[in-house]
């Protein structure tokens, strides 16, 4: 049965309940008044719940969503595109997968190469390169990193395989850089939320 199957059986079933309230109000001979007010709130009472058991689908996904916004996860928003809710250090944040790794990152613009630290790196299982390190320019100042690559580096529904990442040689945070943003079709910051379109 599909969806149309569904709200026939839906409305039979509100019907049905409406017409044992309507004949409860008959067998007690309640005044037209007082049936008619008794009546009414009965009918709110069903389309409120009707309402509820109709739209459950898309409750469902807002308390996701919202849910999402208060843990820093992201959520879908529309044909793939990822929606990343802005941290309260006014960073965006995300719990995002390397090799397979739940890992959380910052999504910073100004760096060029995604880099993660010698202890993600390690759990995560990428070794770093045996060329000599390079010197990357942070917001602390240059420390020195090591070349690596990802097998992949996926957040929400966007994945990227055999990303290039710098491995620090402190541990600190993971940053997501422009070597992963620029794959993407498009992403910007809308109502306080950074969004990526894959």
């Amino acid at each position: 049965m599909g969806e149309s199957g569904d709200r026939s059986m839906q409305l039979v079933y509100l019907v049905g309940v409406l017409i044992l309230v309507a004949s409860a109000f008959a067998v007690r001979r309640i005044p037209i008044r007082e049936s008619l007010k008794m009546a009414i709130a009965w009918v709110l009472i069903f389309a409120v719940g009707f309402a509820i058991f109709a739209l459950r689908d898309d409750f469902r996904a807002l308390g996701a969503r919202i849910l999402g916004d208060a843990r820093g996860t992201p959520g879908e928003v529309e044909a793939g595109s990822v929606r990343i809710p802005r941290a309260s250090d006014g960073h965006y944040w995300v719990t995002a997968e390397i090799d397979g790794r739940s890992t959380r990152f910052l999504i910073d613009s100004g760096a060029t190469v995604t880099t993660i630290s010698a202890e993600t790196a390690r759990d995560a299982g990428i070794a770093p390169s045996g060329s000599f390190p390079v010197l990357v320019d942070t917001a602390n100042g240059t420390v020195t990193a090591r070349r690596g690559t990802a097998r992949s580096l996926r957040i929400g529904s966007i994945e990227r395989r055999d990303l290039a990442v710098h491995i620090s040689d402190r541990d600190g945070i993971n940053v997501v850089g422009m070597n992963f943003l620029e794959t993407l079709r498009g992403w910007g910051v809308e109502d306080g939320a950074l969004v990526l379109r894959p």
